[in-house]
């Protein structure tokens, strides 16, 4: 795949080139026809996606260090009406880049999560240096790039190439097992039954009945289906109000999952069924 230049199937990434979401895209759809758009946040990955713009979207969800994505979750909770259609985890290495010639550095910059993910090694190598926030790791490369003055970033060897930045250090996360687990966005749900495979939900239930959260655990625990993941969000409808997100282990297809996913949905307030979705890992 390529970058969309004519009018075949899009695929959706966190832009600009040189995230970690781009390295997703071009690994897993190494050989296959197409192109790439790259958007400038998570949202607006997702809802292309949700528009029709582009046919699928690779955004972050979850980071092993970190935890969620939030914007990932309010987003395909409250906003679109996505399926998950395949699920990648990649592991994450960062590396500290400059504009070649820089002496001093005063500012660091790049995504809130990788940020936090270098924080020690910040702390201890540049303690009274200026962080700041920007809408991806790439975006940070670009912006050392363009010219700010004594400014560095975090960011990977991909975007250090494509901007012609130096490294002066890598590896420079405060955790050797930092991974980052992506997800496939698209419109139509796809089939997983036959190969290792999770499904995703997310509802909100009634917070005013003792023992709700339980009786919904024990629809899974008495089919023998194991949950991955359990997470709460606000649900936006107000303050104490949540909405939970779950990730289990098999597909809907799965008798036993089907039985669980059924009773769940009968015991909400409001459900979604984010999809069921075959695993892979990326190296």
């Amino acid at each position: 795949m390529t970058e969309c230049k004519t009018a075949q199937k899009k695929v959706g990434y966190l832009g600009p080139r040189g995230t970690f979401s781009e390295e997703i895209a071009l690994s897993f759809y190494r050989g296959v026809e197409g192109c790439f758009t790259p958007y400038p946040s998570i949202s607006s990955v997702i809802m292309a996606v949700d528009s029709g713009e582009v046919a699928e979207g690779i955004v972050p969800v979850e980071n092993s260090l970190e935890g969620s994505v939030n914007v990932t979750l309010d987003t395909l909770a409250h906003e679109a009406n996505l399926f998950v259609i395949k699920e990648m985890v990649k592991p994450i290495r960062h590396n500290l880049i400059v504009k070649p010639g820089t002496k001093h550095i005063n500012v660091i910059c790049s995504h809130a999560q990788a940020l936090a993910q270098c924080r020690h090694y910040l702390d201890k190598h540049y303690p009274g240096t200026d962080r700041v926030e920007v809408e991806s790791t790439a975006a940070a490369a670009y912006k050392v790039a363009s010219g700010a003055k004594n400014y560095a970033a975090i960011g990977s060897l991909r975007s250090a190439e494509i901007y012609g930045l130096d490294v002066l250090d890598q590896d420079i996360q405060d955790n050797s097992n930092n991974a980052t687990r992506f997800l496939v966005l698209s419109k139509e749900p796809v089939s997983a039954a036959g190969v290792k495979s999770k499904t995703s939900i997310v509802c909100q239930i009634n917070g005013e009945k003792a023992g709700a959260l339980y009786s919904i655990l024990g629809e899974f625990a008495k089919r023998g289906v194991n949950l991955t993941k359990i997470e709460s969000r606000p649900s936006r409808g107000g303050f104490g109000l949540y909405v939970f997100f779950f990730d289990l282990e098999g597909s809907w297809e799965d008798e036993q999952v089907a039985h669980a996913l059924n009773a769940v949905k009968a015991e909400s307030l409001w459900f979604k069924n984010l999809g069921s979705y075959p695993i892979n890992t990326v190296e």
